[in-house]
């Protein structure tokens, strides 16, 4: 008698009773590869100031400016002598060594009434403004999507966004209201950046002895170096905000002794505490490398070097962007005065969203709201430097 070899039912075998296959033959990682998160680079060194409820839109400051700096105009002159003077600000912001003696205040036996000065003050202000946006989902995609997590993936986005927009719109602020502009090379204006205007060592030295002379603080210390070895020291530093197009530019650097500028990171980075996105230091400034750093498309020259960045038929114009302390704040709506607040509301579907547009209530949403705001402070210590880029 025979002895029977056939095997029973087993998995995906179509001559079987059952014929058993995977109808979704694919194995799903559960949690699904993120997209990384933008860093917030200039909220880094925001100071963020909240707007108290009841008070409108605005706010408002008083900048009370020195006496000897030439933005003090005011109609309180008096000199020495007792004869009136155009302006009460002494010799203002003068260096000439031939005018300033003339101005002091010499104060004579009998006194008198003389060398009067006086005071100016200025109003800034910023306005803030509400910023939202929202997205829906049926039933059915919460129920039979293949992610689990869906839900939470979509909310992580949404606050992914609302971070990016509001980097984005702080960096639009400080680009807008640096009252300190250079541009390298023989460039005048964005039009006429072209290959002639790749950012050099002697223009980060001219903007750092003008940003000296507006009386722009230094955020970073001086870095000693450490025991390890191949450690760098580096000066007391500002901080230099670029695009990663600049990195060619950067590294590649020379200083006036025709030896390498550029200080990598790595070097330094046992003796400090670094900035997000920090990459190196040239000179008085420590680079923050932003890849959403944004430019001015097309805006140079025409008839581009192909070594450089350009848009059709022009030059890019990239900036440099250096920010000193207390510059400028962030301003805020009912926060605990040092973050943003974003609010969410988010609503499944059901009887919280059936009406009369979805009477079945198959449909919700999630939004986000948040309120943001700019002031400059002192908007003589932001700098902005335009300059070409190579390849």
């Amino acid at each position: 008698m025979a002895v029977a070899t056939k095997q029973g039912q087993t998995y995906n075998d179509g001559a079987s009773t059952v014929g058993s296959v995977q109808l979704n033959p694919h194995a799903y990682e559960r949690k699904s590869l993120i997209e990384a998160r933008h860093e917030q680079y200039f909220g880094q060194l925001a100071d963020v100031r909240t707007m108290p409820k009841n008070s409108g839109t605005v706010i408002k400051q008083y900048h009370y400016l020195p006496l000897l700096d030439d933005a003090n105009i005011n109609d309180q002159g008096i000199d020495a002598s007792g004869a009136e003077l155009v302006n009460g600000n002494l010799y203002g912001s003068s260096k000439d060594v031939g005018l300033i003696p003339g101005k002091l205040p010499l104060l004579g036996e009998t006194g008198g009434r003389v060398n009067r000065v006086g005071f100016k003050r200025k109003e800034i202000e910023g306005t803030f403004e509400k910023f939202g946006f929202f997205t829906e989902w049926s039933k059915d995609l919460m129920n039979f999507d293949s992610d689990a997590d869906l839900m939470n993936h979509i909310m992580r986005e949404l606050m992914t966004g609302a971070m990016q927009i509001t980097e984005d719109a702080l960096q639009i602020d400080l680009l807008t209201n640096a009252a300190t502009t250079y541009y390298t090379g023989t460039a005048t204006t964005n039009a006429t950046i072209d290959n002639t205007s790749e950012l050099t060592y002697s223009d980060l030295m001219r903007v750092a002895i003008t940003l000296d002379n507006n009386r722009t603080p230094k955020q970073t210390k001086i870095i000693t170096g450490t025991r390890n070895i191949d450690t760098k020291t580096i000066p007391a530093c500002r901080v230099a905000y670029c695009g990663s197009e600049m990195i060619h530019t950067l590294e590649a650097m020379k200083d006036l002794h025709g030896e390498r500028a550029f200080i990598p990171v790595n070097q330094y980075s046992a003796g400090t505490t670094l900035l997000k996105g920090e990459r190196g230091s040239v000179g008085e400034f420590r680079f923050i490398v932003v890849p959403n750093m944004f430019k001015w498309s097309g805006a140079g020259a025409g008839t581009p070097n192909s070594a450089y960045h350009a848009t059709g038929a022009n030059y890019d114009a990239f900036p440099i962007l250096i920010v000193g302390d207390e510059s400028f704040t962030t301003i805020g709506f009912q926060t605990d005065g040092k973050s943003n607040k974003f609010e969410t509301v988010t609503r499944k579907p059901g009887i919280e969203t059936a009406d009369r547009n979805d009477p079945y209530g198959e449909m919700g949403f999630s939004s986000i709201k948040w309120w943001y705001g700019f002031m400059g402070l002192r908007t003589e210590r932001i700098a902005v430097i335009k300059t070409s880029a190579k390849m």
